[in-house]
């Protein structure tokens, strides 16, 4: 099983990678109350061999993009920070799409502002507003990767039918939709993305539901590895496609460097089938 993926075929990441969320809550409204603690995690993430870290504009918001930067920059040499626009957050606990040209490039400026950086090299619309035209919203993205400000193009929960459709404007390099073992609404999605050679990113890559069965497939392939049931449903995914580039977050050390170990977990087969169905695609 191949470790690295070449996003947009040039990008090569680690794919075990790191969503940075956590690091500041998804619902927390400025800084985390332990911020050493999550910067410290990050350095962690980058000394394991991390190379993939995601991020976007409404965590904190902002404040989860200052927090990478404070902790990480200068970047080390193959780290991607990828960030996201286009979801408001009009209050703590709240996200609305917003996908208007100028809300998209605003926001991209931000980004470069707080990341300290020049380019982003993969500059992903957090999701696609309804209340605005499509092809505006993938116009302004194309814009800004001819402006040289942004690098590869990616989407966030979307059908095949808009990947196509953004596909007739813009190269789409990542696709980000939610996707677990208990959780696979999105399967020709993800075939859809490995037969076209594009990152497929699972956000909450591991189901909380499922691991809280006791009992349950998960936790007898764990038991069968001496693992731990996160590190079997990570395990599933990488197995699952080599389009896969999990991000599960933390905020702890300890558990990030549980997942981070869960690519060398192998899986038999019969382990996998038993997995797979737990949610019969």
């Amino acid at each position: 099983m191949d470790d690295t993926f070449a996003i947009g075929g040039d990008l090569v990441v680690h794919r075990s990678g790191f969503g940075a969320m956590r690091l500041t809550g998804p619902n927390v409204w400025g800084d985390p109350a332990d911020r050493d603690g999550a910067i410290e995690v990050a350095h962690r993430a980058v000394e394991l061999g991390i190379t993939f870290i995601d991020t976007a504009d409404a965590y904190g918001p902002g404040s989860n993009e200052e927090l990478l930067a404070d902790a990480l920059h200068p970047y080390a040499d193959g780290v991607v920070i990828a960030t996201k626009a286009g979801q408001s957050r009009p209050g703590p606990g709240k996200w609305k799409p917003l996908g208007r040209p100028e809300y998209l490039r605003q926001q991209a400026e931000l980004s470069l502002r707080r990341l300290k950086l020049e380019r982003i090299e993969l500059y992903q619309l957090h999701r696609i507003d309804p209340q605005v035209p499509a092809a505006e919203q993938f116009g302004a993205l194309k814009e800004l990767q001819d402006e040289g400000k942004v690098g590869h193009l990616g989407l966030s929960e979307v059908t095949v039918e808009q990947i196509e459709q953004a596909r007739e404007l813009i190269q789409v390099a990542s696709v980000q939709n939610l996707y677990n073992v208990t959780e696979r609404q999105h399967e020709a999605v993800l075939d859809y993305c490995e037969r076209e050679n594009i990152a497929f990113i699972p956000w909450r890559p591991i189901s909380k539901g499922a691991l809280a069965t006791a009992d349950g497939p998960l936790d007898q392939v764990a038991k069968e590895l001496e693992a731990t049931p996160s590190q079997v449903a990570l395990a599933w995914l990488y197995r699952r496609s080599p389009a896969i580039i999990p991000i599960p977050g933390t905020s702890t050390i300890k558990h990030l460097e549980e997942n981070h170990a869960a690519l060398d977990l192998k899986l038999t087969d019969e382990q996998f089938g038993r997995l797979s169905e737990i949610a019969p695609a």
